[in-house]
């Protein structure tokens, strides 16, 4: 199963400031890339490079957090922002009230045939025009459902 990787999944995987989460950001990380089933856009390795030279406690450092980008990068496929994501974001914002970077995530794995996201950001196990959305941080998630 494909799945779309949220920013909140990549910061919690180096942030030391709750070790439960870090932990499984990690888990679920090891388990989508060893068996490729993971996606994520340019904008969530944007957002996950500002976030984490801003706001993590033990500030990364540009070199450490360069280093990440770089690994996730080679890693994991990254698709591109393109003008009809946009478009459909703005779609997603209007029809579904969802906030625009939200909806800028839906709209990528809509378009890219993409059937779950993994996010912390959005109602666990709700449906959006074929996109689920999971929350791997929920107790009852089982990350081996991804392998």
């Amino acid at each position: 199963m494909t799945c779309l990787i949220d920013t909140n999944v990549l910061v919690y995987a180096i942030d030391h400031s709750d070790p439960t989460r870090m932990m499984r950001a990690n888990t679920v990380l090891e388990t989508v890339v060893s068996a490729e089933s993971a996606v994520i856009t340019a904008q969530v390795l944007a957002e996950f490079a500002n976030v984490s030279l801003k706001n993590v406690p033990q500030p990364s450092g540009t070199e450490r957090v360069y280093a990440i980008v770089e690994h996730y990068m080679r890693a994991i496929p990254v698709l591109p922002l393109t003008a009809a994501i946009v478009l459909e974001a703005v779609r997603g914002v209007r029809v579904y009230s969802l906030s625009y970077y939200d909806s800028q995530i839906w709209a990528v794995a809509r378009l890219n045939q993409i059937p779950v996201v993994l996010s912390e950001d959005f109602r666990s196990n709700g449906t959006l025009e074929g996109v689920t959305f999971i929350n791997p941080f929920d107790s009852a998630f089982d990350p081996g459902r991804l392998a």
